[in-house]
């Protein structure tokens, strides 16, 4: 089953360039160095799934020119991978349906104390319409007829989860992954993890740290997200990678077999 992905932002929290840095990087007139909060689009027989809604969801839909949302699974509740969720609404007036969210217990309650209207008695008009689920036990579900393999992994202390779609692998925030969680992504034929920068990190794997992964689990194409400033320019680095690894950029589709 074809698989193809869309890199609608692949910066970190904070997104490039930051707000008031004068860093190379950031004053950098280069496109690939322009990147808005970490986030894919995956289409896959005939859905449209999202992972993650950070605070440029708006932006990022308008820019791939989105026009419906089968699905948005969420990895964790930091704000910069939640912070978009209501502008779902848009879908529910366009496809005339409520979207479902997949998201743990423990999301669910950041999502509930941040979008309190969502969630409450009183139905309001015009807010986003929800279909809530729960991944539960990091066991696999289902979305239409496309299986999703949750991938537990940490982020400094916080569980957070990355997911296995037909033979796509998507990893951010992580700075662990554990050996039986690894098993899950071996097999895959693209995978995408997080490289926050060259220098050590409490939460993040470092380049040099998610190359080392990448070729443990022996993936052939290799795409790294979540990126800072500090990462360097996009071009430079990019070109220092071993092959079949890649630094991915905004707007970048990738077709996976």
């Amino acid at each position: 089953m074809e698989t193809r992905v869309t890199f609608l932002g692949t910066g970190t929290s904070q997104g490039v360039p930051l707000i008031a840095c004068r860093c190379p990087v950031c004053l950098s007139d280069d496109p690939f160095d322009k990147r808005l909060r970490s986030s894919v689009m995956v289409e896959t027989d005939g859905l449209s799934i999202v992972i993650d809604s950070g605070p440029d969801f708006r932006q990022q839909m308008l820019r791939v020119n989105a026009e419906k949302l089968d699905a948005l699974i969420f990895t964790h509740e930091h704000k910069d991978h939640i912070a978009g969720m209501d502008d779902i609404r848009a879908f529910n007036y366009v496809n005339r349906k409520a979207v479902d969210i997949y998201a743990t217990l423990q999301v669910q309650a950041a999502l509930q104390r941040e979008y309190q209207y969502i969630f409450s008695e009183f139905r309001y008009p015009g807010i986003p319409e929800i279909n809530m689920h729960t991944i539960a036990n990091n066991k696999d579900f289902m979305i239409g007829r496309v299986r999703i393999t949750p991938i537990e992994v940490i982020h400094y202390k916080l569980p957070v989860l990355g997911f296995r779609i037909n033979n796509f692998t998507y990893i951010t925030d992580a700075n662990y992954i554990a050996n039986s969680e690894k098993e899950k992504i071996r097999g895959s034929k693209v995978l995408v993890l997080n490289a926050l920068r060259k220098e050590k990190h409490i939460s993040h794997f470092t380049l040099q740290e998610a190359i080392d992964l990448a070729r443990e689990l022996q993936v052939p194409e290799v795409y790294f997200t979540h990126i800072s400033h500090q990462m360097g320019f996009h071009r430079v680095v990019n070109q220092s990678l071993p092959d079949g690894m890649h630094l991915a950029y905004d707007g970048l589709q990738v077709s996976v077999h």
